[in-house]
């Protein structure tokens, strides 16, 4: 059984760049770029993880992590240029399993995922 990744990122050639490069890892990988999409795409995918973003239009990560945990277990790991110590805390409070900062590696992404 293929595991499942759903992307949010709504910096579209990182996006892009996620799929291509986690579809060739062998995952079923869906995308989209908001936060109201991220929740209604997890609902219906139903993921094996998600990468999030914290900064979408619409909804945030955070708030779309929040959503998450109260409705599935799936785990998270967010995307998130801001490195402030305080971000990486509310992301792990509001139940991110794991937070990355940009840039990062792809090899290292990878791993984590893995």
């Amino acid at each position: 059984m293929v595991e499942k990744i759903l992307v949010v990122e709504d910096e579209i050639a990182l996006q892009e760049t996620l799929v291509y490069n986690l579809q060739r890892q062998g995952y079923e990988v869906q995308s989209c770029g908001d936060g109201l999409c991220a929740l209604e795409a997890a609902r219906s995918f139903r993921p094996d993880l998600v990468l999030l973003d914290v900064m979408l239009p619409g909804v945030d990560g955070f708030e779309v992590c929040r959503v998450l945990r109260q409705e599935m277990n799936t785990p998270v790991l967010m995307l998130t240029a801001r490195d402030d110590e305080i971000d990486r805390v509310v992301g792990l409070e509001v139940g991110a399993d794991d937070y990355m900062t940009k840039p990062f590696s792809m090899r290292e992404l990878i791993a984590r995922v893995k």
